[in-house]
């Protein structure tokens, strides 16, 4: 099976995939499109491309291929979503909490033969998680531990006038829900929302955020407890070169998600 893919975004997740497709290195996936902010700009991005794809609005990947990868600010994400979802698409979103607030493109996805399929992104363990939700999940906890500089002019902390830059010891910056996590730190942790949809939702899923001057990588933690087990499961991951407010790793979730649906043999719920 083959299909085709646009991508909405061309910063360092954005980039990497697509390059990645461009050079055959995800069987069965070809490069129909992208967008960029500047397009003039995203056409000197990929013009270095085996096949330079066409660079569009947002509005118009959904009408351009099969699948549709979302690496846009959450502010932008339904002019992304909405489109795919209502042609068809599948449709992967890195700005999963965003997705908590536009849960009505569930049934859009639904109604038209269209998927909406999250990647793991800088997580671990949610097969895991998929697995115990299964059954009985009695509780989730998430704790993400970054550089203070990844969580640097994040709207919550911005509103709260709470100060991250010279810290010398641990920060907790915010307790809450995923879903309240999702909003106040829309850049992020993503994580607690992937976490909350494979789970026992937004509203149940805790999540502590903590600037950590004595870490050098975007830390998670996921604690869990259900009535098949109890699971803790940490991941440190090295921040993007391009961007510290993701991880490397974030690329490959997409690259290894997309490679997937067209896998002979998958391992793994």
């Amino acid at each position: 099976m083959t299909y085709t893919v646009a991508i909405a975004g061309l910063g360092a997740i954005g980039m990497r995939v697509a390059r990645a497709i461009d050079m055959q290195r995800i069987a069965g996936m070809t490069l129909a499109g992208v967008s960029a902010r500047d397009r003039d700009r995203g056409r000197e991005r990929v013009a270095d491309f085996r096949a330079p794809p066409p660079v569009v609005g947002l509005e118009d990947l959904g009408a351009l291929a099969d699948i549709v990868v979302e690496c846009v600010p959450a502010a932008r994400f339904r002019e992304v979503a909405a489109p795919a979802v209502s042609a068809g698409r599948i449709f992967m979103p890195l700005s999963v909490g965003a997705l908590l607030e536009n849960m009505d493109l569930v049934d859009v996805a639904q109604a038209n033969g269209g998927r909406i399929i999250v990647p793991t992104g800088a997580l671990i363990g949610l097969d895991t998680v998929r697995a115990m939700a299964v059954g009985e999940i009695h509780s989730v906890r998430l704790e993400t531990r970054k550089p203070p500089a990844g969580l640097a002019g994040a709207p919550y902390l911005v509103e709260n006038d709470i100060v991250v830059d010279g810290l010398t010891e641990p920060l907790r910056v915010f307790e809450g829900s995923a879903r309240e996590a999702a909003k106040a730190f829309p850049a992020n942790v993503n994580v607690a929302a992937a976490l909350a949809l494979a789970g026992i939702g937004p509203d149940r899923t805790a999540v502590e955020v903590w600037a950590d001057p004595h870490v050098g990588r975007n830390q998670q933690t996921v604690s869990i407890t259900a009535d098949t087990g109890e699971a803790t499961m940490t991941m440190a991951n090295i921040p993007s070169d391009e961007n510290p407010r993701t991880g490397r790793i974030v690329a490959n979730s997409v690259i290894a998600t997309l490679a997937r649906l067209t896998a002979p043999l998958v391992s793994g719920s």
